[in-house]
């Protein structure tokens, strides 16, 4: 990675009002001005979106979106370097009838191959709520089908970077069905504490397979809150990034309100504040 590129990022959308009044979505009609904005605020990156609704004609999936992506970032010096596949909440590799899985399996593996032309490292696939693996046959159902794509994963250089609500064992014995380091973990910070999760036996079940952070707070139990107000134990889990040599990325994927830019400002002090005390470079590779 280039030491001139800051590793904090933002996920798309979140500096911009509200798309159709949706907390997360891909801002369709102007997803284009929030590189400029990152570039005002010293941002490296940007988490693209790729939503179920009218997935067809997100940028992610055409020549010409393509282009146009690459052609901001170049312009901004602000990265796509990972992809967060909402997409994926609704359309499932598992618990689905043969067909979607085949047919989900061709828009992951599409979806792979153009983050691969962007050179994107991650695609967040989520298995939560109503996607979430809840046991050992959908632990057995999910890995089958994702080794269907793992030669494919590999040839394109892109990470599977898997987001669940396992507790640290069950995620470990899920990662550890794949022969492969393409298969990695994205780890949300939010959802840990949501869940009441231990952030130190997290790291030592699977700290070596992150390879992308979402950054956010929330109350156990409970929905987003704004950064420091919450239970997310930061401090355990930025002594634990340094002891992992954590070197990815961080997406800020935090609370949110109509408008966005402001209660980001804020909060975007708040963890450059957080990762000084700790000492952690957010330019090494």
């Amino acid at each position: 990675m280039n030491k001139s590129v800051n590793r904090i990022g933002v996920m798309q959308g979140r500096l911009l009002p509200k798309h159709k009044g949706r907390y997360q979505a891909h801002p369709a009609e102007y997803w284009q001005d929030e590189f400029l904005i990152a570039k005002e605020l010293g941002l490296g990156s940007i988490e693209f979106l790729f939503d179920y609704e009218n997935f067809q004609n997100n940028p992610l999936m055409t020549d010409e979106g393509l282009k146009e992506i690459i052609e901001l970032s170049d312009k901004t010096g602000v990265l796509v370097k990972n992809i967060c596949a909402d997409y994926f909440m609704e359309a499932p590799i598992h618990n689905v009838t043969d067909g979607d899985i085949k047919q989900n399996l061709e828009v992951l593996k599409k979806l792979i191959a153009n983050a691969s032309k962007m050179g994107v490292s991650n695609i967040v696939f989520p298995c939560l709520e109503k996607t979430a693996i809840l046991g050992s046959e959908d632990i057995k159902q999910f890995s089958e089908n994702v080794k269907l794509i793992i030669d494919f994963l590999e040839k394109s250089e892109v990470n599977l970077s898997l987001e669940t609500d396992l507790a640290p064992e069950p995620f470990t014995q899920l990662l550890n069905n794949f022969n492969s380091r393409r298969v990695t973990v994205n780890y949300d910070t939010g959802n840990s504490a949501f869940l009441g999760y231990d952030p130190q036996k997290e790291f030592v079940a699977y700290g070596n397979k992150i390879s992308n952070i979402h950054i956010k707070d929330r109350k156990i139990g409970s929905g987003s809150v704004e950064l420091g107000t919450g239970d997310t134990q930061f401090d355990k889990i930025f002594t634990g990034l340094s002891k992992i040599g954590y070197s990815g990325f961080f997406t800020i994927q935090a609370y949110r309100d109509d408008e966005g830019i402001e209660i980001f400002k804020r909060q975007l002090e708040w963890i450059k504040n957080k990762f000084n005390e700790f000492g952690i470079n957010l330019y090494e590779n």
